[in-house]
């Protein structure tokens, strides 16, 4: 036996890899694994020159053994194992990899895919144990070698025994704390669950004595009895999904494996299984979700892909994969082309990563667009749970990203009495239309019936009714959709009037110019302002903002900041042919009271067509009975 120092000049260093590099301690075994199975590919690859091998492929495999009572957790693979000198090389040296010089000696070699990256993963193994064991005999040679370090004080090399070309981790597993249950990891149930989470598709069989249990053959039929058993069992898929042909891969599979990847019970409503090659390769499996997760539009709700390479698990939410906007889509991205930090844990941002995102992001965009087109009902199922989140990637980071997103949205029309996109509202256009015309409210029900709906009708104007407090501020982030304008039709001069109906209007003006003054002065401050107005149809009075911001926008910053200051002023519009109006303006004549509380209720009323708040009901409520007596 040898002892010697690691090559690394100091224990500080590996202090550092062991206890700061990687955040969690189970994935340990994901880097052990990963090196089993790069060993495998070394002697996979080996075989398709040397008949002597002697191992074909179906016989590859990792095996897991646990010994609880020893406290020992062991990691074997039949690949082509080490000598002394590559032992020395490998496992003496922190941050060297035998692996990556593999592939990098390989890379003309398009059959190679080798996950192990850096060196250091081997020691993510002393992260829960205290002394670890590598036994290796390397393919040709009749020598095998023990490697042995507590991570400590060096390590020892000295010949060993072991019948065939492979090797064994061997990890003495560290007594509990108060802190940290080490004693998990020898668990059937843990290993079962780390396997599947992180090298579920290690392309090799990765195996374990599992218990079992079974009904005695000798058993009473009416009295069953089951006994005990173990069993080797295969832990892992090996083949994942995304990397078969799609032609090869049914509808309920994809459905499988949504529901038990990401346990929704609802089937999806969409399935995208792309892939790309090139300057950067990847395949992708992604869905969309037919329903919202509980904690979807919490603070602390998790977005991203989930990220692996080479099958294995790197990243179970990886942010930077999917935009904001998009978060509701579930799914996993494989690619070898990524840089990985030192620990694999995380990712280091470069231009592969951001090339990835862009594609993801067309796709899924592509696929959505699809689905809206030709899959309109399911489409609307969709949009009922996301439609919010496509909005407000509309509006966030001020339109930066609506070019993704404004031809996904959808709005009720009061034409059609249903969802329409702003592409199909403009391709219904009515001839001599030149504005995209909308109005905020509670109701679809009551915003149909607001005059300034009913005067856009009229004229065979179709009118969007926005019912979300989001809703109004697209309009004001888009500004324009195919070269078409917003018009806010509760805020903004419809201008519906042909030129004789405006100089009516003016003559009106003229002729009841005393009326508005006498108006106003009864109101005082409740309004800014009192007009005649020649777009009311049927009622005699609305009331509109005078400050250009709309009563819903003024409802929204207030709940929002109850604190801000919100310009509160208002301006009644008359219809001087309603006949409340012309009774108003005889009651000035013979009832200057009457008038005055003619004056009265009409704001009163126009205030409630706005939905706005009454200042005095019961004021509102004896006026109404006065004038009924």
């Amino acid at each position: 036996m040898e002892k010697m120092q690691f090559k690394a000049e100091s224990q500080r260093l590996l202090d550092l890899m062991i206890n700061s590099i990687y955040t969690h301690q189970e994935i340990f075994l994901r880097e052990i694994i990963s090196n089993a199975s790069d060993a495998i590919d070394k002697l996979a690859y080996t075989a398709l020159t040397d008949d002597k091998v002697g191992v074909s492929r179906d016989k590859f495999a990792i095996t897991v053994t646990r010994d609880k009572k020893a406290g020992v957790l062991t990691v074997s693979d039949n690949g082509i194992g080490m000598t002394r000198e590559e032992m020395e090389e490998n496992l003496g040296t922190i941050c060297k990899s035998g692996s990556l010089g593999f592939k990098q000696a390989m890379e003309k070699n398009e059959e190679i895919d080798i996950i192990g990256q850096f060196g250091v993963g081997f020691y993510a193994a002393f992260m829960v144990a205290q002394k670890v064991t590598v036994i290796s005999r390397k393919y040709g040679q009749d020598t095998a070698w023990k490697w042995e370090s507590d991570g400590a004080d060096g390590y020892t090399i000295e010949q060993a025994n072991r019948d065939a070309a492979g090797t064994d981790v061997i990890m003495q597993i560290k007594p509990d704390t108060a802190d940290d249950n080490f004693s998990r990891f020898l668990e059937e149930y843990e290993i079962r669950m780390l396997v599947k989470k992180y090298s579920d598709y290690i392309r090799y069989p990765i195996r374990m004595e599992v218990s079992k249990s079974r009904l005695k053959e000798d058993a009473p039929q009416d009295k069953p009895e089951y006994e005990s058993y173990t069993d080797v069992d295969t832990l892992n898929s090996m083949i994942p999904l995304w990397q078969r042909n799609k032609k090869d891969v049914t509808e309920e599979e994809y459905e499988g494996f949504y529901q038990e990847k990401f346990f929704d019970y609802v089937k999806p409503l969409r399935t995208i299984h792309s892939s790309a090659e090139g300057t950067v390769s990847y395949k992708a499996l992604m869905y969309v979700p037919a329903k919202a997760p509980f904690d979807f539009y919490a603070k602390d709700y998790k977005r991203g892909l989930q990220l692996y390479s080479a099958g294995v698990m790197i990243m179970d939410n990886c942010e930077d994969l999917v935009p904001e906007y998009f978060q509701f889509i579930r799914g996993v991205v494989d690619s070898l082309d990524l840089s990985l930090n030192i620990s694999r844990e995380m990712l280091q941002h470069n231009r592969q990563l951001t090339i990835i995102a862009k594609n993801i992001e067309k796709k899924i965009k592509s696929e959505l667009k699809a689905m809206l087109e030709t899959e309109r009902e399911d489409y609307e199922k969709f949009y009922a749970a996301f439609g919010r989140q496509l909005k407000y990637g509309t509006v966030a980071d001020y339109g930066a990203h609506k070019e993704a997103t404004q031809d996904l949205l959808l709005f009720y029309s009061h034409k059609r009495g249903k969802l329409i996109s702003l592409a199909e509202y403009v391709e219904a256009m009515a001839e001599g239309q030149e504005k995209i015309y909308y109005i905020s409210g509670e109701s679809t029900q009551r915003m149909g019936k607001l005059p300034q709906v009913q005067a856009l009708e009229q004229k065979g104007y179709d009118v969007l009714l926005f019912t979300e407090d989001v809703d109004e501020f697209i309009p004001r982030t888009l500004m324009t959709y195919l070269e078409k304008s917003f018009c806010n039709a509760a805020t903004e001069d419809l201008d519906l009037q042909t030129e004789e109906q405006k100089q009516a209007l003016e003559e009106k003006k003229t002729q009841m110019e005393g009326l508005l003054t006498f108006v106003k002065e009864t109101l005082g401050e409740a309004v800014q302002e009192v007009k005649l107005s020649g777009s009311l149809c049927t009622v005699p009075a609305v009331m509109t903002p005078g400050s250009g911001m709309s009563f819903e926008m003024e409802k929204y910053m207030k709940r929002v900041n109850p604190d801000m200051p919100i310009p509160g002023s208002r301006i009644l519009e008359l219809n001087p042919e309603h006949p409340a109006v012309q009774a108003m303006q005889s009651a000035m004549v013979g009832d200057t009271q009457k008038a005055r509380d003619y004056a009265q209720l009409l704001c009163c009323q126009a205030l409630l067509m706005a939905d706005l708040p009454l200042e005095d009901p019961v004021a509102y409520t004896n006026l109404v009975c006065k004038l009924m007596q």
